[in-house]
């Protein structure tokens, strides 16, 4: 058990940035390019960068390969089913 707890507290610090989590919002809509998650999350090209690439150490992003651009979706099972209950607890409430 110490070992599952490693690897899930190890899963949940790859959530645990704001930048991070934009990325999973708008890749939980489906893949896409660095272009678009750049346009869509407002994430400047060098970070997007960074971010990407600790989210696909993690094992939670990955990506495929169209000619000479990227597409990255969401690859851990479990992501999406978290980013389901985040978006409905933060995303889909009117602000208080």
């Amino acid at each position: 058990m110490p070992a599952k707890a490693n690897e899930c507290a190890n899963f949940l610090k790859g959530l645990a940035s704001p930048h991070r989590l934009l990325i999973l919002c708008a890749l939980s809509k489906g893949r896409r390019s660095v272009t678009d998650l750049i346009k869509e999350t407002g994430i400047a090209q060098t970070s997007m960068s960074q971010h990407l690439a600790k989210l696909k150490d993690e094992g939670i992003v990955d990506f495929d390969r169209e000619h000479r651009m990227l597409f990255y979706f969401i690859d851990h099972p479990a992501t999406m089913e978290i980013m389901t209950v985040l978006y409905s607890h933060f995303c889909e409430r009117a602000p208080s």
